[in-house]
């Protein structure tokens, strides 16, 4: 898929990994809608990009708010790329430090923003993509986030992880049921990133979290996850795949 002069999405594009994938996708010729919430600094980050970056403020949830993101980018030109960044954490045990049951409520609402919200996002935005022509064999391309958390989640993390692990298991059957309509899915699980959520803790604490990366022994940048955002837009071949985006880093239990 060319890049240049398509319409994007891009979900929790006012800051981190979305910011940077916006960046990139507006430097290779798109135009870009950002999804993101009306607290964020999504709207700032807009009139930044300049006139082919736009704002609707939006909870990846709901169906109304993603269907209005739509509708904004095609006013462009038919969607043909979504990339789904939006996402939270939140720490659950399993049983707590007073030895009741972790939060069930917690669990279900960062299950529901990572898991149920990437699923919101992915059926709106291929439901779009079908209604489109093809270009080269092509009508769209979405690209979801995960983490390495899907593999190696840390004590503390199970409702990430298992919303990011429910987001793997996603990737491939998405892929498959779209194929026929030409549209491909892939995820992209990264590592430790340089984001803002990391730049609330220690500098000691980021200290030793790059140091856990084998090679190269530091924290990711944003822009090494929109450079694989947009080779996954452009590289045809690329399909039902999730991409472990994180220096050879296998995470311990805490």
């Amino acid at each position: 898929m060319q890049i240049n002069g398509i319409s994007a999405v891009v979900t929790g594009g006012g800051s981190g990994l979305g910011k940077a994938t916006v960046a990139k996708l507006l430097a290779l010729g798109a135009r870009v809608v950002i999804a993101d919430l009306k607290d964020s600094n999504a709207a700032q980050t807009a009139e930044q990009m300049g006139t082919a970056c736009r704002f609707v403020a939006a909870d990846v949830t709901s169906e109304a708010d993603m269907l209005r993101v739509i509708s904004v980018a095609q006013e462009w030109a038919p969607l043909r790329a979504t990339v789904h960044c939006a996402g939270r954490g939140g720490p659950v045990r399993v049983v707590d430090k007073n030895g009741e049951p972790g939060s069930l409520e917690q669990y279900e609402s960062v299950v529901r923003v990572n898991l149920i919200g990437s699923f919101n996002v992915l059926r709106l935005a291929a439901a779009a993509m079908a209604k489109g022509e093809e270009i080269e064999q092509e009508r769209g391309v979405i690209v979801l986030t995960s983490s390495v958390a899907a593999w190696e989640g840390q004590i503390g993390q199970i409702p990430y992880a298992s919303a990011k692990a429910g987001i793997v298991g996603m990737t491939l059957v998405a892929a498959r049921d779209l194929a026929s309509r030409k549209i491909r899915v892939c995820t992209i699980a990264p590592g430790v990133f340089d984001t803002p959520i990391l730049a609330r803790v220690g500098a000691e604490v980021r200290e030793a979290l790059a140091k856990s990366v084998p090679h190269p022994a530091r924290l990711g940048r944003p822009e090494e996850f929109a450079m694989l955002a947009a080779h996954i837009i452009e590289n045809p071949m690329l399909n039902g795949e999730t991409i472990r985006l994180d220096g050879a880093i296998r995470m311990a239990p805490r």
